[in-house]
């Protein structure tokens, strides 16, 4: 193997036709890595579920996680500001050029967050008052004392997504996407030790502060693990350079933050959506629970195909910036659009149709009782119906990144703000009783608050089209919807289906039954939405679905 650092664009190109692993194949290393980290994630789902179920340990950990979980998943999510921009930015530079400026970027984005951090822990009280100001003094009290605990993760989530970005940029796909699962391993751990010392009495009242700081601290050391497992493969890459670099100047870090800045604020503000979210549900009991165990249900497939469809992507869209490039950047831009359509229509269906069968399956178990399989069924609804419009954003935002503009999303994120208050208010009655519009037909309680950011995200959506098309000097706008009502109308046949299925069968009680609910109705809604999307003639789907014939057993 020569040196790495002397690449040739057409092997550093996974889009190009002579690069050495094509958008199909890092696709498939992104999945599994993915799939490992999301399966991971789902168990340590479950062990929350069924050591502390909706109760005061996990509902004010739910608030604690606001601000260090929103710098984790802002600042080092794969596909985040921090990543993107890194991924933008080194792309197109040689690995030396690449550990300098990484080594700049993370001294001066670490000097920040390092006060971040002191602000996380001198003023914890405060910012559980701002985040959750009707929570009961039990939770607050939680609350406090985790999110200190969670502080340290505020710079730890910066230097993860700053250097997971510079891996991607130099092809390398797979550790990035499977650190998350040292996350989860080191919070199931810990669980794990809590039980071991305590028993059933786990969910006692008096034992609710124990296992908050287990909590919240096992969350910290897999932020830290995430880290520490990069520094390897950053020094094998030529690019982890461990010095302190004040460098403001350097072409390459000014580029970094132009891009970095405006996404940064830009995704921010979606996140202030979910601080929004919080604040009229912490009048509600339990649906910050609630919400976080049917997020994570959405979140498990939809990170897996944004990470497996974006991250491949994402530096192609760099790299056909140039006008000459316009009709291939226009003609990605369509497949990124149509398959985030094809796999999120029909899973957003299914998640509609067997929401609680879902929920049962997955967490009924341990202090995870029925009237809480119940409300997270309600809220897994609500998300279904809002997931193609996640997926869809976040490729037209990639878009944007590409196009070195942040701005535009930027600006669009924040009106999303003042809608989602709005939506709120009129989805919930406001965050207490005799609050809000007081709109019968609109009050859905904790459920309101997750269509009022599908009704955001749609919005969105809508407008970084338009904008996109007045950039991009036109885009076959009414073609694309044809195909997208297509694939719709395929999603919601398919849904039916599964629903009939898991309704009007008499499954077997149990475990089993469960499954056997799930597999097949699922199966048969999947097959129906194959069959229909398929005749509806999108190429896109068929190409997908001519690729996985050729992998099934017996075909060439």
């Amino acid at each position: 193997m020569g040196d790495s650092s002397q690449r040739s664009p057409a092997e550093a190109d996974p889009g190009s036709g002579g690069g050495v692993r094509s958008l199909r194949r890092i696709a498939l290393i992104v999945a599994v890595a993915t799939a490992l980290s999301k399966v991971a994630g789902l168990v340590r789902q479950q062990v929350i579920a069924a050591a502390f179920g909706v109760g005061a340990a996990y509902d004010a950990y739910n608030y604690a996680y606001v601000l260090p979980g929103f710098l984790l998943i802002l600042l080092g999510g794969i596909n985040g500001p921090f990543h993107s921009a890194m991924v933008s930015v080194l792309a197109r530079r040689d690995r030396r050029e690449g550990a300098h400026v990484l080594a700049a970027i993370n001294t001066i984005v670490g000097a920040g967050l390092i006060a971040v951090t002191i602000v996380l822990v001198l003023f914890a009280d405060p910012l559980i008052d701002l985040v959750g100001p009707m929570l009961d003094a039990e939770r607050h009290r939680i609350a406090v004392v985790q999110l200190r605990w969670m502080a340290p993760m505020a710079l730890f989530a910066g230097l993860i997504g700053l250097g997971f970005g510079a891996l991607n940029a130099a092809d390398v796909f797979w550790l990035p996407s499977v650190s998350p699962l040292l996350s989860s391993v080191a919070v199931i751990i810990g669980i794990g030790l809590l039980w071991w010392q305590l028993g059933s009495s786990i969910t006692l009242p008096a034992t609710a502060v124990i296992g908050g700081i287990v909590l919240a601290a096992s969350t910290t050391v897999g932020a830290i693990l995430q880290w520490l497992i990069q520094l390897p493969a950053l020094a094998k890459e030529g690019l982890n350079k461990l010095q302190l670099v004040w460098d403001w100047k350097d072409p390459g870090v000014q580029e970094v933050l132009k891009v970095m800045g405006p996404a940064t604020l830009s995704s921010g503000m979606l996140q202030i959506n979910v601080f929004v979210s919080l604040f009229f549900a912490s009048g509600m009991p339990e649906a910050a629970a609630g919400l976080g165990y049917a997020n994570l249900l959405v979140q498990t497939p939809l990170g897996l195909l944004s990470n497996a469809l974006l991250v491949p992507l994402l530096p192609v869209y760099a790299r056909l910036t140039a006008p000459q490039d316009r009709p291939e950047l226009i003609g990605r831009i369509r497949q990124g659009l149509m398959l985030s359509n094809a796999s999120m229509l029909p899973l957003g269906a299914l998640m509609v149709g067997l929401a609680v069968p879902i929920v049962a399956l997955i967490y009924e178990r341990g202090a995870f009782d029925r009237s809480a399989a119940a409300l997270v069924g309600q809220l897994l609804m609500a998300y279904g119906i809002g997931m193609p419009a996640y997926l869809a954003r976040d490729v037209l935002v990639r878009v944007f990144y590409a196009l070195a503009d942040a701005n535009t999303p930027f600006r669009w994120s924040v009106g999303g703000i003042g809608l989602n208050a709005v939506f709120c208010w009129a989805f919930t009655g406001g965050p207490t009783p005799g609050w809000g519009l007081q709109l019968p037909m609109l009050n859905a309680g904790a459920a309101g608050l997750v269509l009022a950011t599908v009704a955001v995200n749609l919005i969105t959506c809508l407008g970084l089209l338009l904008a996109l098309q007045r950039r991009l000097g036109g885009l076959p706008l009414r073609i694309w919807a044809r195909d997208t009502a297509l694939l719709l109308l395929a999603a919601v046949l398919g849904g039916v289906v599964a629903w009939l299925l898991a309704e009007q069968v008499a499954w077997p009680t149990g475990l089993l039954g469960l499954l056997l609910q799930c597999g097949i109705a699922s199966a048969m809604g999947t097959a129906v939405y194959g069959l229909v999307a398929s005749l509806a003639g999108v190429p896109e789907v068929q190409e997908l679905l001519a690729t996985v014939r050729r992998r099934l057993p017996g075909k060439a």
